[in-house]
């Protein structure tokens, strides 16, 4: 009788959690909108596109969307803005972003802008109007290295781009010191925030990423102490708005933690770009120690945006030695070990894609192709926007019938697209994989990685082989873990624990992952 009340007592709590919007219950899918499906035919993925396909999203598992930036852009990646306030028309409108914020909201799912403030292409107003005339409104809204406004501080000192089409385009940056600068920002973020003013947020974006989020932009000395000077300030009065809005912060150095960006930054996400290094050695040392530095050490009320690849990283398919157990392997690892966990666009089918050398931005276009909707590689909504512009089409790594489509996936019981969909049923429905601390659990194996998720109603312990061998390995957190009072959520059902002990044979690549009862 006092287990069957405790058990109640433990399912009330988790969905009063639910019912309160626990901030924790969210798995970001991160969608490169050009690259994910066509509404309309004219090859580029589109904000209606996104919207027919936000079936797929949510059953799939996700809560929430993170887009890549929508504003006018001479860039087809829409980073260096041409324009903060206009939707690039090949996305959409107006009227159809908003509706499908509204649709976003009326699944009780959430929505994010990528934003980046500190750049402009060089067809923005701001320097088609202050270039050679210091006389401009917008003089002091860029880098100047002159008195006449003829030496503009181009990004990284760079004077020209040429883009995958062969444009030539400039990106200069923007004076965020100036105080007009700051007041602008704050008026583009809380107007998408709350587009018509009313307080209730239901046509409004739910948080922000911030892209390329520098203390000391680009290390130049030039604009420091951005933290305290910019990014405080201007977060603090976009939150008058709506208190609840979450920012991400992507640091520029992908080796950093990232402490101080919310300690000091203002921000409530930060980047695992430490931890997502380590799960791609599949060392388990390297993995135990990122995690530890990961969760262990953040202040309160702060989360890792935990991910395996993004658009700007190679497709973790395509990491060498990485086939389907091991793609499984990463799939518990970012859905499991805790923080917000964010899943890329195609990430679920095992996706393909590596950054090309060269000199124009289609140097990247391999880990941005279109959304693999069906095994033949071609079909109404796919957005191949980028066929026959270069190299990266000539070798793309999209190939009809190759096991890789939403379409061959579907009908493969033991696909990786299935496997994402039994991990994210498992996190909506055990409180502890949204909540837990995270705690690493010893043991005597090289490869064999363990770890439980606990918080305050509940228990879960993931064991992972790592290795392509069986592994007979002993636990040794029973000061941890009850490991006589389990019952399996996923794995191998023959795989248990001998007598009730400590002692377990784990299969080759293995996942296996129990309540704590």
């Amino acid at each position: 009788m006092k287990k069957l009340i405790l058990t109640i007592t433990g399912l009330l709590a988790f969905n009063a959690l639910s019912a309160q919007g626990n901030p924790n219950n969210e798995v970001i899918y991160h969608v490169f909108q050009r690259s994910f499906f066509d509404s309309n035919g004219d090859g580029h993925g589109d904000l209606e596109g996104i919207r027919q396909k936000l079936d797929y999203i949510q059953k799939l598992g996700a809560t929430s969307i993170l887009l890549t930036p929508l504003y006018a852009s001479d860039f087809y990646h829409n980073y260096f803005a041409s324009d903060f306030e206009t939707i690039d028309p090949e996305y959409g409108t107006l009227a159809e972003y908003t509706t499908l914020v509204e649709e976003v909201h009326k699944r009780k799912m959430k929505i994010y802008q990528d934003v980046e403030m500190q750049y402009v292409a060089g067809t923005h107003p701001w320097f088609k109007d202050s270039y050679k005339n210091p006389a401009s409104a917008y003089s002091k809204y860029l880098m100047y290295n002159d008195a006449k406004n003829e030496k503009p501080g181009y990004f990284y000192d760079v004077p020209e781009f040429t883009t995958y089409n062969n444009r030539k385009e400039q990106i200069i940056v923007v004076n965020m010191k100036d105080q007009k600068v700051k007041d602008y920002t704050v008026k583009m973020l809380k107007y998408w925030a709350d587009p018509n003013g009313d307080g209730k947020f239901t046509d409004g974006v739910d948080g922000y990423r911030l892209d390329h989020m520098m203390d000391n932009l680009d290390n130049a000395n030039k604009l420091t102490n951005l933290f305290k000077d910019f990014w405080t300030p201007v977060l603090a009065e976009v939150k008058k708005v709506n208190p609840n809005l979450k920012i991400v912060a992507e640091q520029a150095d992908w080796g950093s933690y990232g402490y101080d960006y919310l300690t000091k930054g203002s921000v409530d996400r930060i980047f695992a770009f430490r931890l997502k290094q380590a799960i791609g050695t599949f060392d388990k040392e390297s993995i135990i120690a990122a995690a530890d530095s990961t969760f262990n050490y953040l202040p309160e009320h702060k989360l890792p945006f935990v991910f395996i690849e993004n658009h700007d990283t190679n497709r973790f398919a395509s990491e060498p030695g990485v086939e389907l157990p091991k793609l499984k392997i990463a799939a518990a690892l970012n859905l499991l070990i805790g923080g917000v966990p964010s899943i890329y666009y195609g990430q679920e089918l095992g996706m393909k894609g590596t950054r090309l050398d060269g000199k124009t931005d289609g140097n990247d276009i391999p880990i941005r192709e279109g959304f693999e909707w069906y095994a033949a590689g071609e079909g109404p909504g796919m957005a191949l926007w980028y066929k026959n512009t270069g190299e990266w089409w000539d070798k793309r790594n999209m190939k009809p019938n190759d096991g890789i489509s939403l379409e061959e996936a579907e009908a493969d019981p033991n696909s990786l697209y299935n496997y994402y969909k039994k991990l994210l049923y498992l996190r909506r429905t055990e409180e502890a994989l949204i909540n837990g601390r995270y705690e690493n659990v010893p043991n005597r194996s090289e490869n064999v990685l363990s770890f439980v998720r606990t918080s305050k109603i509940g228990q879960v312990l993931v064991v992972i082989n790592l290795s392509g061998k069986d592994e007979a390995v002993l636990l040794e957190g029973n000061d941890i873990v009850n490991f006589r009072k389990l019952r399996l959520l996923s794995g191998n059902e023959k795989v248990t624990f001998m007598r009730g002990g400590r002692s377990i044979n784990m299969p080759a690549y293995g996942i296996q992952v129990w309540k704590v009862l």
